[in-house]
């Protein structure tokens, strides 16, 4: 993927194309590899020079249902009091994340691709982002011993959103 100046929001209105982007989480795990989850309900907009997003709570997937309803609960994202997890930026460099209604800066790496005409005639860029940030923070804290000595999950999450952008007409 050829890309444009690294921190550029392209000018224009652009909404997610969530067929085709992707928000997920990374987490070290038992000591021994990385926990990766997504959300399948979110989206994003790039518009006047800054960019939002959310996703629902409720739509994390991590591959087993049991403890999708457990990172519902208070232990994790309290996704009753706190549906929605949400991000806004004016530039790509930084942004301001909310996780359970605590908003903190976080640094962004961010890459921007040419824009593009797709078969349907519709213009795309795709914007990836990455961030790590510190779960207890933002009150993310339920932790577990190891066996082995140490937590079961690591406290660093790298956050990434991959998302597909399509102008809107104006």
């Amino acid at each position: 993927m050829s890309t444009i100046a690294k921190h550029s929001i392209p000018t224009g209105t652009w909404a997610a194309d969530p067929v085709h982007s992707n928000v997920s989480f990374e987490v070290a795990y038992a000591g021994t590899n990385t926990f990766r989850g997504s959300f399948r309900d979110f989206n994003a907009t790039l518009a006047d020079g800054s960019l939002e997003g959310a996703a629902k709570v409720a739509s994390i997937d991590v591959k087993d249902e049991q403890l999708n309803g457990h990172l519902q609960t208070p232990d994790f994202f309290d996704a009753e009091r706190f549906p929605e997890i949400t991000f806004r930026a004016t530039d790509l460099d930084s942004g301001e994340l909310t996780i359970k209604g605590v908003t903190k800066p976080v640094e962004l790496t961010a890459t921007v691709s040419e824009p593009n005409v797709d078969p349907f005639g519709r213009e795309r860029v795709g914007v990836k982002l990455e961030t790590t940030v510190d779960r207890n923070e933002y009150g993310v804290s339920w932790n577990a011993p190891n066996q082995g000595g140490g937590n079961y999950l690591g406290d660093d999450v790298k956050l990434i959103a991959e998302l597909a952008f399509v102008k809107q007409e104006a």
